[in-house]
């Protein structure tokens, strides 16, 4: 009985000392790839004119409106790749005074939200839609934010390296 006590005794701690180098490992890696805050962007009134979806308010952040079909006025800039299969619909936010234009990019993947300054663009937001994973990938001169589900991708670039930022939506 003493035997078997000892012997428990010692799994117990070789199993929590086991633990607790493998917690201590994973945490000391994850605290060096910490992630920047997500930045929040003030809200304005919009009363000093019609807003861009008619008499409807502005899309907030944390819902998602019915997907009108594209307009003309709707798409992004046009560029010199080639055209995506899906256009999406852009929903203007408001934004700070001294930020550029923050558009939303509503995809079947998700919704990729960038502030779009003079000569460059940061993401605000991404969001992959229900079922889909998302990955983001950023330099000097672009940003790819990836939506993927499956086989299916749809990914989001906004780039800025040969002029002001434009963004454009490629469906896989």
């Amino acid at each position: 009985m003493r035997r078997g006590l000892v012997h428990v005794l010692a799994w117990l701690l070789a199993t929590g000392g086991a633990v607790t180098l493998s917690w201590w490992g994973v945490h000391t890696v994850m605290a060096g790839t910490a992630y920047d805050p997500p930045r929040a962007l003030p809200v304005t009134a919009a009363d000093d004119g019609p807003t861009t979806q008619g008499s409807k308010p502005l899309a907030s952040a944390t819902s998602r409106p019915p997907s009108p079909s594209p307009t003309a006025s709707s798409r992004p800039p046009a560029t010199a790749t080639p055209t995506p299969a899906r256009t999406p619909t852009t929903a203007p936010t408001p934004s700070a005074a001294t930020s550029g234009t923050v558009r939303a990019y509503d995809t079947d993947g998700g919704r990729a939200v960038f502030d779009l300054g003079d000569t460059s663009a940061t993401l605000v937001s991404a969001t992959p839609g229900t079922g889909w994973s998302m990955q983001v990938w950023k330099t000097e001169t672009w940003i790819r934010v990836e939506f993927s589900r499956s086989t299916d991708r749809v990914s989001v670039f906004c780039t800025w390296h040969d002029g002001p930022p434009h963004v454009q939506v490629e469906t896989y």
